[in-house]
């Protein structure tokens, strides 16, 4: 009897190709049969009589096979993809435009950087991200003692900034948010997790940040998991009030330790606020970049090479893209970004798994909250901070952790036709 059933199956899935599916149909398939083949028996019919009613019932197996094949074969999303390797190729922009003999080796270490993030995407939409929904706490706590280490274990800092240095190879704090990502995800996705929980939780975590300190990381990571925490199972008014206390918070927390801040942070809110009280200091920055960003044609042109841009191929890549390349490169790279964001939020009206709709939400708000921040400072909406622009911004770890975050929602948009039955 259970030869049969088992001979049936395998007839089954042998018309399918992904193995993820085939084990998923199978499993399925067997709880199908097994269920028809209780009716049957209570009909009145034998267990032998009553599993070959249930498999007859079932139809043919290499047309069942064939149609379960088309159902659940694995999805890439070629549109994403496509996005991705035009938005790679757009980062080479701000690297040309340095205009210094030692662009040459720039270019080279871009090339490389490009590679390895296309590597890391496509790497990680074979991973199957479902395996990791029970590892919340492992991850979470992966994610802390890294923040623990560079707390105490660093081995120097950069811009007052804790950092692991392996020869050119620096980690920061900004490292732990994929592990943090995924360990909200696992959290929230569980009916048993309480409000009082995850209020330690992020307390606990977002101390760490701050203590760090990178205000542009404790940004990244405040507004992903209250981004995550609005699609969470809790209420609309435990949403509110967690969110409301957090915010309020920490700006009354920012007012009354204002005169305590360190001086560097003091001169640069100065220059965002009023730039021209300050224009020999915090403020010059400031207002040189509008020079730049008015100053820019519709194409750039040869006479804008000699211009100084700081930063020009890391935080401020977007400011040396328009003023080097013209307004057309500018508005046609932030249309791919727009697309790279509209094409994540389309993924998560097609995915019917709330763990992979949580992931795809953290990863959507990372990524939004980056391109919104970068190119609102060079517009002078925000203060000038460590804010890179996702996959123009040359550095390792910028390319590194966009390129995680696209890979975690092609991993999801991947199986999106295997995390629900199509019996």
């Amino acid at each position: 009897m259970e030869n049969r059933r088992k001979s049936f199956l395998n007839e089954v899935t042998s018309q399918i190709r992904s193995k993820e599916a085939k084990d998923r149909v199978s499993a399925e398939l067997n709880y199908h049969v097994k269920e028809a083949k209780m009716r049957w028996v209570n009909k009145g019919y034998s267990d032998v009589d009553a599993e070959q009613k249930a498999i007859e019932q079932m139809g043919s197996p290499i047309t069942l096979g064939i149609q379960l094949n088309k159902i659940h074969r694995p999805r890439i999303d070629w549109i994403l993809l496509s996005l991705l390797t035009a938005v790679l190729l757009l980062g080479f922009l701000p690297v040309l435009s340095l205009g210094y003999d030692s662009n040459h080796y720039f270019l080279m270490r871009k090339m490389i950087l490009v590679v390895l993030g296309m590597i890391v995407a496509l790497g990680l939409m074979f991973v199957d991200y479902r395996k990791s929904v029970s590892w919340g706490w492992m991850f979470y706590g992966v994610g802390t003692l890294l923040l623990l280490s560079l707390l105490f274990f660093s081995s120097g800092t950069i811009n007052g900034k804790p950092v692991f240095a392996f020869g050119q190879l620096t980690i920061e704090s900004i490292a732990a948010l994929p592990f943090f990502l995924i360990a909200w995800a696992c959290f929230f996705n569980k009916d048993t997790f309480k409000i009082y929980q995850f209020i330690l939780l992020f307390l606990v975590s977002l101390l760490l940040f701050f203590v760090i300190p990178s205000i542009a990381t404790t940004y990244l990571y405040l507004a992903m998991v209250l981004s995550m925490l609005w699609w969470s199972k809790f209420s609309n008014r435990q949403k509110g009030v967690v969110s409301g206390i957090t915010v309020g918070s920490l700006l009354l927390i920012g007012i009354f330790s204002w005169q305590y801040q360190p001086y560097y942070i003091k001169d640069r809110m100065i220059g965002f606020l009023n730039p021209g009280k300050v224009a020999d200091g915090a403020g010059y920055q400031v207002l040189q970049i509008k020079k730049l960003i008015s100053g820019a044609g519709w194409f750039g042109g040869s006479q804008n090479e000699q211009q100084f841009i700081p930063e020009a191929h890391t935080d401020f890549a977007f400011v040396s893209i328009t003023y080097h390349f013209g307004w057309i490169a500018a508005i046609f790279l932030t249309l791919i970004l727009i697309l790279v964001l509209a094409r994540m939020v389309i993924a998560t009206q097609q995915v019917r798994d709330y763990f992979g709709k949580l992931l795809i939400i953290g990863s959507l708000s990372l990524l939004f909250f980056q391109i919104v921040s970068n190119i609102g400072m060079a517009f002078g909406f925000f203060p000038l901070t460590s804010m890179s622009l996702p996959f123009i911004s040359y550095g390792l770890v910028p390319i590194l952790l966009n390129a995680i975050l696209i890979g975690v929602v092609l991993s999801v948009y991947r199986r999106k036709d295997l995390s629900s039955s199509a019996f």
